[in-house]
């Protein structure tokens, strides 16, 4: 299993990407640690990486009320990391679509 799980596409971390457009959002593997991170965004996109921020998520209860009466469960954890890059570069997401 890889470093990088998927790129985290919200209107939210679009907003901070046009804020500062050398930040990127990135889910994460959860025992992947800060140097790992940077190394793999660095091998895969080809940039250079500045700062690497992390953040652990835990999963959150959810409840669900049916006909056929409630339904418990819980969303999963994952791990984020915000990586800051040079100025100049830039990743493209939708480059292989």
């Amino acid at each position: 299993m890889g470093i990088i799980i998927k790129p985290i596409i919200t209107e939210k971390q679009s907003a901070i990407t046009e804020k500062m457009p050398n930040r990127y959002g990135l889910r994460v593997s959860p025992d992947a640690n800060k140097l790992e991170i940077r190394k793999a965004v660095e091998e895969m996109y080809g940039v250079t990486v500045i700062d690497v921020n992390t953040m652990n998520y835990s999963g959150k209860r959810k409840t669900r009320y049916t006909k056929a009466g409630t339904i418990n469960g819980k969303q999963t954890s994952f791990k984020k990391a915000i990586v800051t890059l040079k100025d100049g570069d830039i990743i493209d997401f939708f480059s292989n679509i």
